[in-house]
């Protein structure tokens, strides 16, 4: 069974009822889905910028009670790699979305995004967008 790590604007897209995402994670299952600790604290950082704070933190947080969430310390050397490989090759990535790629890469997921131009730059990474049919 394919496993899957849903980054940060799919996360949105599907809390925003876009795309069909519910309808796609609820046929994969819930339990092969994951998000990276960095997408939570992007999400908190969007929450607090918002003007609907309260509201945003509740859905939130009954999202993550559903939701594995994985660590992004395991990743940290393939991180780095990625980031010195990258700079040598004058590509760079956002920290951000190279730690959720290489949390991707580490725990063989196949990542979930819009932002494919960002990290298809990225070794051994498989990447899907559930945005398009």
């Amino acid at each position: 069974m394919k496993r899957f790590l849903l980054d940060t604007n799919t996360i949105i897209y599907f809390l925003n009822g876009q795309y069909n995402l519910r309808q796609k994670i609820d046929r994969i299952g819930i339990e092969n889905c994951f998000v990276s600790e960095i997408t939570i604290a992007e999400l908190k950082y969007g929450i607090e910028k918002s003007k609907k704070q309260d509201k945003n933190r509740k859905v939130i947080d009954d999202f993550q009670k559903q939701i594995d969430v994985l660590p992004i310390y395991p990743a940290l050397d393939i991180y780095a790699k990625e980031k010195a490989r990258l700079k040598i090759k004058g590509k760079t990535v956002d920290d951000f979305d190279l730690l959720i790629g290489a949390t991707a890469i580490f725990n063989d997921l196949i990542i979930i995004t819009k932002n494919t131009r960002h990290f298809k730059r990225l070794k051994e990474i498989e990447i899907e967008d559930w945005t398009i049919n």
